[in-house]
């Protein structure tokens, strides 16, 4: 008998979360054993066996650290830069 299996919306209504984020998950490869099945149509969509499922903890949210021990502003803003008094606004004419 063949392992029970979950699609990537199946996962997403498990843990709460957007499908854009299991499929986020899978291709970072946080579940064991997932593949991609084709359809006759060309298409294709993500299986999960439920043994993946087993010792999963979904990551915690934010901003995935690059691998070589960076991490990126947290906003995704850069601080803006004061601009710099003409002399007209410091007394100088």
């Amino acid at each position: 008998m063949a392992e029970k299996t979950y699609t990537a919306r199946q996962l997403a209504d498990r843990y709460g979360v957007a499908g854009s984020t299991v499929r986020g998950w899978l291709l970072r490869r946080l579940f064991p054993g997932a593949y991609l099945k084709e359809t006759e149509l060309g298409d294709s969509y993500w299986l999960v066996p439920e043994s993946a499922l087993k010792d999963f903890m979904p990551p915690k949210p934010g901003p995935v650290p690059k691998s070589n021990g960076e991490q990126k502003p947290t906003s995704g803003r850069t601080p803006k830069a004061k601009p710099e008094l003409n002399d007209k606004k410091r007394g100088k004419r």
